[in-house]
């Protein structure tokens, strides 16, 4: 229940557990305390994105398939490069290039345990002591959560339900200061479920460039689209701004066990390998 420090102290598990308000698990756990389960009514949760879980739901077998011939093949038990194997990144790559005007290659693409890692990793990746991120809100609470854990302060901006959910782009400059290193857009929404249409992220990338923010832009849902907007990627604007894209197969393959996410850099004009940035 301790941990022994370096100095000869211990800190308390309880000092370190995570904050209940924080986490989905969590928030989850603080709404089934109030549940009756010996009520009449049956319980539908909405509150795990865990496709998996119903039985109308099941990846392909090609998919299933291929894993099993991926193990066979006794090609794959040993480490890999820590930023994915090449055929993987290479394979992303072209997958994320169909729908771009212009074509990623496998070095634009890292590879991560879900897309979770990618948040944190892409934050990690821009915390630095004073940075600031512009946060949606409603949005997905692990953002608060890595944020917290890498020191990065937390400016919300609204999303606008009379709107479809857009964002507030006028609070996005009024909360952006010379220390803000990222915005962060989710499309479709999590948990809202709209999609920006294609003038509305040209918008948000107009927005971003004038701050000189990068763009996070997490398509985790991407193509799950069943309304009058089609997906489109924020990568089609990365000729305006920088574009961090996080996805992964767990939502749109039914695979989110699997846990094998990405982060990638769609950059067609070479803004990231600037020093500063």
């Amino acid at each position: 229940n301790k941990l022994s420090m370096e100095n000869g102290g211990t800190l308390n598990h309880h000092d370190v557990e995570t904050p209940k308000n924080i986490t989905i698990k969590g928030i989850l756990s603080l709404l089934l305390q109030s549940v009756d389960e010996n009520g009449d009514r049956s319980i539908i949760s909405l509150g795990m994105g865990d496709p998996s879980a119903y039985s109308c739901f099941h990846t392909t077998p090609v998919a299933q398939e291929a894993v099993v011939h991926a193990l066979e093949s006794g090609k794959f038990n040993g480490y890999a490069p820590t930023v994915g194997l090449p055929q993987t990144r290479r394979a992303i790559a072209e997958y994320l290039s169909r729908e771009l005007p212009y074509h990623l290659s496998s070095d634009d693409v890292f590879i991560t345990s879900g897309c979770t890692q990618a948040i944190d990793v892409a934050l990690a990746m821009l915390a630095r002591p004073g940075a600031n991120i512009l946060l949606p809100r409603p949005g997905f609470p692990i953002y608060e959560l890595c944020a917290a854990f890498r020191h990065l302060e937390v400016r919300h901006f609204d999303l606008l339900p009379e709107k479809g959910w857009e964002v507030d782009l006028d609070a996005i400059e009024a909360l952006a200061d010379q220390n803000t290193v990222a915005v962060v857009i989710i499309n479709p929404g999590n948990p809202c479920g709209n999609v920006y249409s294609y003038q509305h992220l040209k918008k948000i990338a107009e927005t971003a460039e004038k701050l000189k923010i990068l763009v996070i832009a997490d398509e985790v849902y991407g193509h799950l689209a069943f309304g009058k907007n089609p997906f489109v990627p924020m990568g089609v604007f990365g000729s305006i701004v920088p574009v961090l894209t996080l996805g992964s197969l767990s939502k749109r393959w039914i695979v989110p066990g699997w846990r094998l996410g990405w982060f990638v850099t769609s950059d067609p004009s070479g803004m990231y390998r600037k020093p500063k940035v």
